[in-house]
Formats: C-alpha cells, sequence, structure tokens
C-alpha cells in the first residue's frame, strides 16, 4: 500500500511503525475470508482490509477519529485471525493498537460511551472491585430482560452464578517445586480470572509444582494491561505493565526466572509484546527481558515431563484466538490433553471468534451474541462430556450459553495428574 506521510509525522515511533505496517498490505482481501465481523455484517469497512483503509486515511491526514471510522474500529473483535491468514505479514495487531490509541486522545465519545469505558477500566482490572461490582450485580440479574441498553443487559447476563473467595495462592509467595527443581518460574495471576475463577491458578501452581517448578507470585505484579490496552486507555495499560515489569526484572536480577508463566491467552499475546509497548522507554530493557520469558502455561508444560493420564472424557477444545492467532500456539493444548488421556475432538471453524475478546461481549453485544451462538453450535455438534479452553474470557462467553460444563485446560491435566476433580464438571449436577 502506497502512503504518504511527511517527514515530520515519521518522527513519531507509532506513525513510523503504522506505516510500516500500510506499506507491507498489497490488499489481496485474503483477510477478508477469516474475519469474523466481516461474516457476520458483510460490510467491507468492517474487515481488516477496510479498516486499514480507514486508518490510513486517518493517520496520513493527521485529523481527528470521526463517528463513522470509530464506529468500525470499535467492531473490530482484535481476534488477529487476519494476521494468520495474510500472506503478507501485516502486523494488524499494532496498527489496529495505535488506531484505538489516536481514537482515545481525538475523539469524544457520547457521554453513556465514556461512562462505560470509564466504570470497565476501573473495576475490571482490579479484583477486589471487581468482584464487589459481581455481587452487587447479582441483584440486578434477575430483571436484566428489562434493562433497555443493551451493553448493561449483556453485562448482567454474563454475571456468575457464584462469585468465590479470593485464593490464599494469589497472594504474594513462593511456591517450592515437589521433588527436585527443574526450573523457577513466575506465574501471572491476574486480574479478572482471580474474581471469576480461582482455580484456575490453584490448578496451575499444584501441576507446575507437581512437575518440579518452583512457582513465584511476585509482589507488584498484577492485571498485564490487556483491557485497558485494547479500549485505547494507553496510559492506564503501559502502567499496569510497569508493575508487571519491575515486579518480575526484580525477580530476574534477584533468583533469577526461567519462564514467566501465563494462564490467560490474552494476557500472554500482551506480556509478550511487552518489548513493543515500551520501546524507547526507560523500561525498555526490562520489559524485553520479560517478553523473551513470557510462556503460555502449554508451551512450558510442553518442556516438561508431563505424565501419561488416563482422563477418560470426550473434551472439545476451543481455541482461543489469542493463543492460536495472537500467539501462534495451536497444537500444544491438543497434545498435553491427549497425552493426559483425553479424548480430544474440534468444532467446526475453529479459527472464529467467540465473540469475548476481552471486554467486546459487553460493549459489542449484539455482534458478540451472534459470535457466541455459532461458536457454542459447532462445540455442542462434537458431543462433549466438557469443553476446553486456555482463556477466561472464552470460558465466560461460552459458559453462558451452553450447559456443557467449560473448564480450563490445566484443569483437565491437573486432575489426570493427581490433582482434584474440576469443581466445574460437576456444575448442576
Amino acid at each position: 500500500m502506497q502512503t504518504h506521510f511527511t517527514e515530520d509525522q515519521l518522527k513519531d515511533p507509532g506513525i513510523a511503525r503504522s506505516n510500516e505496517i500500510l506499506r507491507a498490505c498489497v490488499h489481496c482481501g485474503f483477510c477478508t475470508a477469516t474475519c469474523p465481523t466481516y461474516q457476520v455484517l458483510g460490510d467491507e469497512l468492517d474487515s481488516p482490509r477496510g479498516r486499514i483503509y480507514l486508518i490510513k486515511d486517518m493517520l496520513e491526514s493527521g485529523r481527528p477519529a470521526d463517528a463513522k471510522t470509530v464506529k468500525h474500529i470499535d467492531r473490530c473483535l482484535s481476534c488477529l485471525a487476519c494476521m494468520t491468514t495474510c500472506p503478507s505479514g501485516v502486523h494488524y495487531m499494532h496498527l489496529v493498537d495505535h488506531a484505538r490509541d489516536h481514537i482515545e486522545k481525538t475523539y469524544r465519545r457520547p457521554f453513556s460511551d465514556r461512562a462505560l469505558r470509564w466504570v470497565l477500566a476501573r473495576i475490571l482490572p482490579y479484583p477486589a472491585r471487581f468482584r464487589l461490582a459481581l455481587r452487587l450485580a447479582r441483584l440486578g440479574r434477575p430483571v436484566a430482560a428489562l434493562v433497555p441498553d443493551a451493553r448493561l443487559r449483556a453485562m448482567l447476563e454474563m454475571v456468575p452464578d457464584a462469585v468465590p473467595a479470593p485464593s490464599p495462592n494469589d497472594a504474594p509467595q513462593v511456591f517450592p517445586a515437589q521433588g527436585p527443581r527443574k526450573m523457577r518460574v513466575a506465574l501471572l495471576t491476574g486480574c479478572a480470572q482471580r474474581a471469576l475463577n480461582t482455580d484456575i491458578n490453584d490448578a496451575t501452581i499444584r501441576l507446575l509444582r507437581r512437575l518440579g517448578c518452583e512457582v513465584v507470585v511476585a509482589r507488584g505484579a498484577g492485571c498485564c494491561g490487556a483491557l485497558t490496552h485494547h479500549m485505547g486507555k494507553t496510559a492506564d495499560s503501559h502502567a499496569h505493565a510497569a508493575g508487571n515489569i519491575r515486579a518480575w526484572a526484580a525477580e530476574i536480577a534477584g533468583e533469577g526466572l526461567d519462564a514467566i508463566v501465563i494462564n490467560t491467552s490474552g494476557c500472554g499475546t500482551t506480556v509478550k509484546d511487552y518489548a513493543h509497548m515500551f520501546r524507547g522507554d526507560p523500561l525498555e530493557a526490562d520489559a524485553q527481558a520479560v517478553a523473551r520469558r513470557a510462556m503460555d502455561v502449554s508451551e512450558l508444560l510442553m518442556q516438561l515431563d508431563l505424565p501419561e493420564g488416563a482422563g477418560g472424557l470426550r473434551v472439545a477444545y476451543h481455541s482461543a484466538c489469542s493463543l492460536q492467532h495472537g500467539q501462534q500456539i495451536k497444537t500444544h493444548p491438543k497434545t498435553l490433553l491427549k497425552t493426559a488421556g483425553f479424548e480430544v475432538v474440534e468444532p467446526a471453524d475453529s479459527h472464529l471468534c467467540c465473540g469475548s475478546a476481552g471486554t467486546y461481549n459487553l460493549l459489542q453485544p449484539e455482534i458478540s451474541k451472534q459470535l457466541k451462538a455459532r461458536k457454542i453450535e459447532t462445540l455442542e455438534a462434537k458431543q462433549p462430556q466438557a469443553i476446553a479452553a486456555g482463556n477466561i474470557g472464552c470460558m465466560m462467553q461460552i459458559g453462558s450459553g451452553t450447559g456443557v460444563p467449560v473448564v480450563h485446560t490445566v484443569e483437565l491435566l491437573d486432575w489426570a495428574t493427581g490433582g482434584p476433580r474440576p469443581r466445574a464438571l460437576d456444575a448442576g449436577t
């Protein structure tokens, strides 16, 4: 794609990076075939290629974002299926992130939009606040159908039946390996996951310790920054990320870390991008050190000696977009589940998003519900006894629309190798 940025514009590192990305695009349109929103809406502007044109025009002209551009950028899931499909290597993630940052700085949204986004940014990344908000929201869930605003209605409908108490394992501490220590790893315990499902971190710690890892929950580590990053709130997201970088850099400089383990794939995609996010920043070197060590839990488990098990269940594996497209990890979870003795099946169109995408299901509920219905239909068609996923957002999204138990991959692996049976498998029985 031909671009016409001025020399002064290209002095901005963000513009320079976007210029590189735009110039890599050859207009082939392969991305439209795998874009969920294009499949649902059929509008070229709701495809990666269409959004690229809008972003180019907005950035090149140097003008503030307009309502039309904002509408179509907001509809992007950031599922990154387009990056998997693109034959030219267009790094759409960095481009759309830059566009969202520009929108946040130059476009004044309607009051209701600003208020909702402010609330999400001030609650979701903070487990204690989020837990309290969930408990209060449960009071309104019985009348959710009467709420006129679709976004508020979606928020109430997504509230879980129960809100778990905080897990003592989430507090800063060091869990020794069981037997000889093979690795010393830090675990990102996250933010929303700590409020929604404490079993995932608990299972991860048990499994890693059993396989010879010393597991560190570092003081000062928390939200990875993804939730606010995808809303264009760069200052907020970088503040969260900087806290993690400092916390893990201190561990690296101290007793050292072989890996930083992440069991929420949306967070993993973001942490692996810290080096880009902090380019030119005083924290750049530490951000690079962190990003180099960042691993999805399935990546680390492939390096350890996971014993064969007799899981026995027929499991439909849902591949989270942030894992298969964002991190290009496609086979590890399935290989591990098979090793643990589970029968693994995959739904049709497994490359398509379930519609969760961080806060997307709250901000774009109509599109999200269509994608959720499609995903659940393809999963249930496999007649599984359980659905496994590696991302809490996907688990909540799919679990809110199916009677099939939805569990994290690591919970099944923990169970198959000596841990407790996942509670989700017995829910409602």
